[in-house]
């Protein structure tokens, strides 16, 4: 074209087509002006000279990324509409299937019982139910029965009138009629103390509220969602929970999975914590490498999706580049393959690889030429290997 450059051209075509994917061929000698290319809306970029099966790989990895991207912008649009714009994401069967309980129920008055490991999202699950339910313009309370000890729980659920013990200097209203005409969030109930659980068992048959120190009842309509990561059943039959309140709070029943259980949601969530924190911390990281990712799904997440949350932040805050690589994610995530077995023998070399190249950039100070030479590739086939294990200065 005559009067006109490439980046003129990537600017037009991108205007014309808003999300158009765009790969930039450059020799290794103009790397920076490709990456000025990148930072206008390109893609990726491939160093000449390059092989087609560099090529290949560049496209495929791009067509699968906008896939998720739209799976991704599509699901949160359903999400939107039936749960509300901060409930969890999920693409896998069973979350599709916790979904689908989820939208029989919200409409109802019913008490809901949530079960699921700590971190995966039962707090959310909660919430969803409220804002999502005719009671979304009055209040949800929540409180967590394992965080605030035995002696104070009591009053914070139910209140006190002044002088009813030793403190109570005036009167404090109870979470529980704070709560009226809204929701009640109880976390962790398996925890509650058994004394206790008669009390909020009463409130559940004839929703009177007796705070502390008061000869008067207060009447109250509120639904209760409860969530556990204990097996209720189980503390039944030792004793520690009462099988009355069980089923009364056992009205509809949710089971979250662990994330171990629905790898297919890593790469979702995975891009979605990947938007939040890139936004929240100014930074212009889009998504991950095939090494990284890889290693996420090999992880056990113990921790779940709250583990998972804080990994993706982590990373997002070390990146110096666009893509996430195996560098930015914590050492436990990193030696799964190592541990577990899970890994192909492709990606333990990929990790090796990343691991010699980022040791020998640094004892160049990040010099590419020396390093190429060191490493005896050309620089072309360093610069390849740079971009595709996500390794960044640093």
């Amino acid at each position: 074209m005559d009067d006109i450059d490439g980046l003129q051209v990537l600017e037009r075509a991108l205007a014309m087509r808003s999300g158009l994917i765009v790969i930039i061929m450059t020799a290794f000698a103009s790397v920076e002006s490709a990456v000025e290319a990148m930072k206008k809306g390109a893609s990726d970029y491939i160093v000449k000279p390059f092989i087609n099966e560099d090529v290949k790989m560049t496209v495929r990895r791009l067509l699968e990324h906008k896939k998720v991207l739209m799976e991704n912008l599509v699901l949160r649009q359903q999400l939107s509409q039936q749960f509300g714009s901060r409930s969890f994401v999920g693409i896998s069967p069973q979350i599709a299937q916790v979904f689908d309980v989820l939208s029989k129920v919200i409409p109802t008055r019913s008490n809901i019982l949530i079960l699921g490991e700590s971190g995966t999202g039962k707090g959310l699950v909660a919430e969803a139910v409220h804002v999502n339910s005719q009671r979304k313009d009055k209040p949800f309370i929540s409180i967590n029965c394992s965080a605030i000890p035995e002696t104070l729980l009591e009053s914070e659920l139910f209140g006190y009138r002044k002088g009813a013990f030793t403190g109570a200097t005036s009167d404090k209203k109870g979470l529980i009629t704070m709560a009226d005409q809204g929701t009640l969030f109880l976390d962790e109930i398996g925890d509650m103390p058994s004394g206790l659980q008669a009390k909020v068992l009463k409130v559940l048959e004839t929703g009177e509220v007796h705070p502390l120190g008061d000869t008067k009842t207060v009447f109250v309509d509120v639904r209760l969602v409860a969530a556990t990561n204990k097996d209720l059943e189980e503390q039944i039959k030792k004793g520690l929970f009462r099988e009355d309140l069980y089923y009364r709070l056992n009205v509809i029943e949710v089971k979250i999975p662990p994330l171990r259980e629905r790898k297919e949601d890593i790469k979702v969530l995975a891009q979605h914590f990947i938007e939040k924190y890139s936004k929240e911390n100014n930074k212009r990281v889009t998504g991950m490498s095939d090494e990284a990712l890889s290693a996420l799904n090999s992880y056990s997440w113990p921790g779940n999706i709250r583990e998972l949350r804080n990994v993706v932040e982590r990373a997002v805050v070390l990146s110096g580049s666009e893509t996430i690589g195996l560098a930015e994610l914590p050492d436990k995530v990193k030696a799964q393959d190592s541990s577990s077995g899970m890994h192909t023998l492709k990606d333990r070399l990929d990790y090796f690889e990343e691991k010699i190249i980022r040791e020998t950039l640094q004892a160049n100070d990040w010099r590419k030429e020396e390093t190429a030479v060191q490493l005896g590739v050309d620089l072309a086939t360093l610069y390849r290997k740079i971009k595709k294990l996500g390794i960044a200065e640093g």
